[in-house]
């Protein structure tokens, strides 16, 4: 009776707090609610000062009891933030600025007049949008993982409940162990820090073995460059995280859980600790939850930013106080994990969406997808896009739907050269496979990977040796040393990469480069030296020619490898105006007797020998008459 009493409870709170948050969105009693983002990318263009703004002025205007001021969590569309909101009209406003503050409350909250320069224009169109779901980035996600994330205060468990927390896990407290994992089974849930590998077998293997002390560690050490998806759920709604990991725990038999997040994500930790501190005090975490005799305690653990330890036994050694560096397999941790106890390891994304799975049921979390990638995927969308941000898709999204529907197209109109997905462990797809949907295994078959989430997006103006360098520099500093292959091999890699970039490549060099890549990955102890040749071998595969045209030609067909570029002044086109003079730091660019007909002032030449190649002269140039060869 005690489970049903407690069930009962909670049901009783969801529905109070439900209530509440609905009354908010509505404008119940004439009442309007002000919404601020409160991620990372917006906190940094001072979305705090602007809340504090929009505090003063509400106080000022006496709206004090008409109008509340909240922060949230990530919109997504990072690149057009700070937003605010305003319900019930659902009014999004973006690159908000703290001038602006005063105007919105004057024209909006006062006057009921939208103000109409902070509304979002689409490129194509010139059409301004003032609600949030009628703006093209958005029309084609699905939030899941990202349920809650710009809707509830993080810090606020009453309006996580409102929005429907822990009613997955009040679900799967009613259900025995072996239900919920045919339940996470039953839904298709993989993986989502990068291997894909079906979470309910995972949990299956752990449920299985018979173990005094089981653990569930969550994995939210995003180290991938450009990647952020971990960061922003863990800020937007760490309560689901929990609630995912304690779904775990009483699945698996666990009775303590570790959050391993990087020390670098202050914020993320911050309101995760946080929301662990309400659990506790709501009973939602600790001994006997809800009368179940289900106990589970959760506790943080910061990494010190290293990459390796994103690969899970790496990560446990690091918890345990050791080094951290990747242990042999087998066992593996469902076996022999954190303290030589079975241990289920899921990334922060994967443990969002299991409350989904729980409270929504396995099928509705399997109607979205493909075959064999159920459910959405999170990317963080970089590099040379226009809309830059955080989007949350169904599995099949085609590659050309995510980089020019949802992300606008390329800047300046440029043609799309590739994109990297997977980070420093995937490879480049190239426009050919623009129309391939995204999911697990097409990637792979692709030649990359959906790895935790990162897609860069690159132009004709990238030079793909120099992306190859840039992402084997990483890997080489982030190699732990533990293993031969990955310690000395990438080196070795980079060292060949550094001397075609430089113009002193040979064509034995690629053979070389194609020898090593394969020896790394055949045996390397983790699946960092495992990956480490993978952006070498995707590059070598659609671009081999300009690894050509580096090495025979002496040339960078993009103009980005220094040493094989220079700029030239075209004289016809300058007009003599001395700018780029004044902006070269080295004094490279002097006048000549030539003067361009129809020009009065003499024209500019470039001193190969001076230059440093900064590129000042080219950026200033307001004539297009620096070129670069």
């Amino acid at each position: 009776m005690a489970i049903i009493e407690k069930t009962e409870q909670l049901d009783k709170v969801i529905c109070d707090c439900t209530a509440s948050l609905e009354k908010k969105i509505a404008g119940a009693e004439g009442k309007r609610a002000v919404l601020l983002c409160g991620g990372t990318g917006c906190l940094s263009s001072h979305s705090d000062e602007i809340r504090a703004r929009f505090e003063e002025v509400i106080a000022e205007k006496g709206l004090a009891e008409k109008v509340s001021v909240n922060k949230v969590g990530c919109f997504g569309f990072c690149s057009q933030g700070p937003f605010v909101k305003i319900f019930p009209e659902d009014t999004l406003y973006r690159l908000v600025k703290v001038e602006d503050v005063e105007e919105i409350v004057e024209k909006d909250l006062i006057g009921g007049e939208v103000v109409e320069r902070l509304l979002y224009v689409e490129p194509a169109t010139g059409e301004k949008v003032q609600k949030q779901d009628e703006i093209n980035f958005y029309k084609k996600q699905k939030r899941v993982a990202l349920h809650g994330c710009g809707v509830i205060n993080p810090e606020d468990i009453n309006e996580a409940l409102g929005y429907g927390a822990f009613k997955g896990l009040k679900r799967a407290l009613t259900m025995t162990p072996k239900e919920v994992i045919d339940e996470v089974l039953a839904a298709g849930l993989r993986g989502r820090g990068g291997a894909g590998f079906p979470t309910g077998k995972k949990w299956s293997f752990a449920y299985a073995n018979d173990a005094d002390q089981k653990y569930v560690v969550c994995n939210g050490d995003e180290g991938d460059p450009g990647a952020f998806m971990d960061r922003s759920i863990l800020e937007g709604n760490p309560f689901a995280v929990v609630e995912g990991m304690m779904i775990a725990g009483y699945a698996i038999g666990a009775s303590e859980g570790y959050f391993y997040v990087r020390a670098e994500y202050p914020i993320a930790i911050n309101r995760l600790r946080i929301a662990i501190e309400q659990m506790n005090a709501m009973g939602l975490l600790g001994d006997n939850i809800l009368g179940s005799g289900f106990s589970f305690r959760a506790n943080i653990r910061l990494g010190a930013g290293a990459f390796v330890c994103g690969e899970e036994t790496a990560l446990l050694n690091s918890i345990e106080g050791k080094r951290g560096m990747p242990r042999p397999r087998p066992p593996f941790p469902a076996n022999k994990g954190l303290w030589d106890k079975p241990t289920v390891v899921n990334n922060v994304e994967t443990l969002a969406c299991v409350p989904y799975v729980l409270r929504e049921g396995a099928a509705e979390f399997a109607s979205t997808g493909t075959a064999g990638s159920k459910g959405t995927k999170v990317f963080a969308l970089g590099g040379k896009v226009n809309n830059v941000g955080l989007v949350e898709v169904p599995m099949g999204t085609t590659l050309r739907e995510l980089i020019y529907d949802i992300g606008g197209g390329i800047p300046g109109n440029k043609a799309f050269k590739a994109i990297q997905t997977g980070g420093p462990s995937g490879g480049c797809l190239t426009a050919e496979y623009l129309d391939e949907p995204i999911d697990f295994d097409n990637l792979v078959q692709k030649g990359s990977m959906m790895g935790s989430g990162g897609a860069i997006v690159m132009d004709e103006d990238n030079c793909m040796v120099n992306i190859a360098k840039f992402y084997m520099e990483f890997i080489c500093d982030e190699s732990c040393g533990k293993c031969s292959p990955c310690r000395i091999g990438t080196k070795r890699m980079l060292e060949i990469l550094n001397k075609i970039c430089d113009g002193n490549g040979t064509m034995k060099d690629l053979d070389e480069l194609e020898q090593l890549a394969r020896s790394v990955t055949a045996n390397s102890l983790c699946a960092l030296g495992q990956t480490a040749a993978n952006p070498i071998v995707s590059t070598m595969k659609h671009f081999r020619d300009e690894y050509i045209a580096h090495i025979v030609d002496k040339k960078c067909p993009a103009g980005v490898c220094k040493n094989l570029m220079q700029y030239k002044i075209v004289k016809d086109d300058c007009a003599g105006c001395g700018l780029c003079a004044k902006q070269c730091p080295v004094g490279a660019i002097e006048k000549t007797d030539y003067t361009a007909p129809g020009k009065k002032l003499p024209a500019r030449e470039i001193d190969p020998a001076k230059c440093v190649k900064c590129g000042l002269c080219f950026a200033s140039c307001k004539f297009n008459a620096i070129i670069k060869e």
